[in-house]
């Protein structure tokens, strides 16, 4: 009896005392070491352009429709679906390919268009035509990163 106590008491010790492991970092698969990308991304690349002029016809649409109805739910709904596949990129490409995949994605979602998104987002975000909360999971995420330095000072969807 005493004996098991001792081992009980031995290894509360052992767990309590002894230093975490340190968490294991994320393992690239082998076949992607060295690369930026993979061997689809040429798809992925027209995809982008594609999502790009996309969103900025949703951000052309006209200021009176995005407070309600179906014009609300296709604006809301456009930035959602650009806004998710660029968080969803920005997070698996390093995932897959490492400091490459990232500095490489981080590069294709920077273009010209992309900035004026973010822009005309951040305009409509001011205006009041969306809050933050209107995006949820992934969207949201990318989303609430882009107005975060931004205060809303109208009212326009309001009432």
């Amino acid at each position: 009896m005493f004996i098991a106590w001792a081992v009980v008491v031995g290894l509360v010790a052992a767990w309590t005392f002894t230093p975490a492991a340190p968490p294991q970092q994320q393992q690239i698969p082998e076949a992607n070491r060295g690369k930026a990308f993979g061997s689809n991304e040429r798809y992925l690349v027209e995809g982008r352009v594609r999502r790009r002029e996309e969103t900025l016809k949703t951000l052309e649409q006209p200021w009176s429709g995005r407070c309600a109805g179906e014009t609300r739910k296709a604006f809301i709904s456009g930035l959602s679906h650009y806004y998710y596949f660029r968080q969803t990129e920005a997070q698996h490409y390093p995932q897959y390919f490492g400091q490459l995949g990232a500095e490489y994605i981080a590069k294709q979602w920077a273009t010209t268009d992309d900035q004026r998104i973010d822009r005309l987002t951040q305009e409509a975000y001011v205006k009041g035509y969306f809050k933050a909360a209107d995006f949820d999971g992934v969207a949201g995420k990318m989303v609430a990163a882009v107005v975060k330095a931004e205060r809303v000072t109208g009212n326009a969807c309001a009432g």
